[in-house]
C-alpha cells in the first residue's frame, strides 16, 4: 500500500507509517506542492496525507482513483470537495483537539499584543526611537472588566474564552448552538452576532470556513464594532471582508486588529503592511512542536486505520 505525503511532517509520523510496512513517499521541498506533482504522485497512492495548501477539487479527485483516504493535517477541510470525495468513496479526515491549546494560546497572545500595542513598542525600540518613559506613551487597553466576544464557540473558541476569563474579562459568544461547557467555565452569555459585535471590547474569531461563513463579517457587521474594539482572527481569513476591515483600521474606527490568517493567503494585502494598529503573523496558530507532532500522528493513524479496513479516528465524511 502506498502513502503519499504532500509536505515534510513529523519524523515520528513517517516512522509510524513505515513501521506498518507502508510504502511512503514525501514531497521534500519546503513549499506547497505544484498541482502537477500532486497528481503525478497521488495517482498511484492508496492514501494521501495533505495540508490546507492542496486543493482537492473534482478534477484532482478524479485523477487519484486509487486513493482511499485524504488525511488533512488540519482542523479545517475547506480545501477538499467533501461531497465529491464521499461520492468517490474517499474517506476524509482532519485533526481536531490536538491543536486546540496552541491555537487558543496564540489567539490570546494576539489579543494581548493588540490591546497593549506590543509590536508598536518593539518597532520603536528597534528603531532607536525610545527616549524614556512618558505618561502617555503607547497607551493600551486592559482586559479586566472588558467584554470579550467569541465568534464560533467550538473547542478553540471555548479555550480562548477560558484564557480571557483568567484576565477578568466578561465573556459573550455567538454560535449556532448553545455551549453549556463554555457557559459553566466562564459564565459566558450566548447572544446574536449583532449583539456580540456591538457589545464586545475584544472580538476573537473561531469559525470554520463554509459558504455560510464566507465574509460573514462584512461591511454591515464590521460597522457595528466599537471605536475602541480589538478584533483578532485565528480561523480563516475569508470569514472577514478584509478590505472593509482595513478601511476601519485606516480611519481609526476600531482600536486594532490581529491577523494570523488572510483572505488571499499567502498574499497579504499591502495596505495592512502600512498600518501601525495591526499585528500580522504568518499563520502560526498551531505552530508548536507538540501540536504539529500531534496533528501529523493523528493524520497517519487515520491512514493506517483506513488502509487496514478499520474505522478512521476523526472522519469528516461518512462512507457507506
Amino acid at each position: 500500500m502506498k502513502v503519499f505525503v504532500t509536505r515534510e511532517i513529523s519524523e515520528k509520523a513517517i516512522h509510524l507509517l513505515k513501521k506498518e510496512k507502508l510504502q511512503v513517499s514525501v514531497y521534500k521541498k519546503d513549499k506547497p506542492i505544484p498541482r502537477k506533482e500532486l497528481i503525478k504522485n497521488g495517482k498511484n497512492a492508496n492514501a494521501i496525507v495533505a495540508l490546507l495548501t492542496e486543493k482537492f477539487d473534482k478534477e484532482l479527485i478524479d485523477k487519484i482513483s486509487k486513493c482511499r483516504i485524504i488525511a488533512n493535517v488540519a482542523v479545517g477541510y475547506n480545501n477538499i470537495d467533501i461531497e465529491y470525495a464521499t461520492k468517490k468513496k474517499i474517506v476524509v479526515t482532519n485533526t481536531p483537539d490536538v491543536l486546540t491549546e496552541s491555537t487558543s494560546d496564540l489567539a490570546m497572545a494576539l489579543i494581548l499584543a493588540c490591546s497593549r500595542r506590543l509590536m508598536e513598542g518593539e518597532r520603536m525600540v528597534k528603531a532607536g526611537k525610545f527616549k524614556g518613559w512618558k505618561p502617555k506613551l503607547l497607551l493600551g487597553i486592559e482586559l479586566k472588566n472588558k467584554v470579550v466576544g467569541i465568534i464560533g464557540a467550538g473547542r478553540i473558541g471555548t479555550e480562548t474564552a477560558v484564557r480571557a476569563r483568567a484576565f477578568k474579562s466578561r465573556i459573550v459568544y455567538f454560535s449556532r448552538s448553545k455551549n453549556p461547557e463554555l457557559e459553566k467555565k466562564t459564565g459566558a452569555i450566548k447572544l446574536s452576532l449583532d449583539k456580540v459585535l456591538k457589545e464586545s471590547d475584544i472580538i476573537s474569531v473561531h469559525l470554520p470556513l463554509t459558504e455560510e461563513t464566507y465574509h460573514l463579517l462584512n461591511r454591515e457587521k464590521l460597522s457595528l464594532l466599537k471605536k475602541s474594539a480589538v478584533i483578532v482572527n485565528t480561523s480563516r481569513g475569508e470569514i472577514i471582508d478584509e478590505k472593509e476591515l482595513i478601511k476601519l483600521l485606516k480611519q481609526k474606527k476600531i482600536f486594532s486588529a490581529g491577523f494570523d490568517v488572510y483572505e488571499n493567503e499567502p498574499d497579504v494585502n499591502p495596505e495592512l503592511l502600512k498600518l501601525d494598529n495591526v499585528v500580522l503573523l504568518p499563520h502560526i496558530g498551531s505552530a508548536t512542536q507538540e501540536a504539529r507532532t500531534g496533528m501529523a500522528l493523528l493524520a497517519v493513524r487515520n491512514v493506517i486505520n483506513v488502509l487496514k479496513g478499520k474505522k478512521p479516528l476523526t472522519p469528516v465524511n461518512k462512507i457507506d
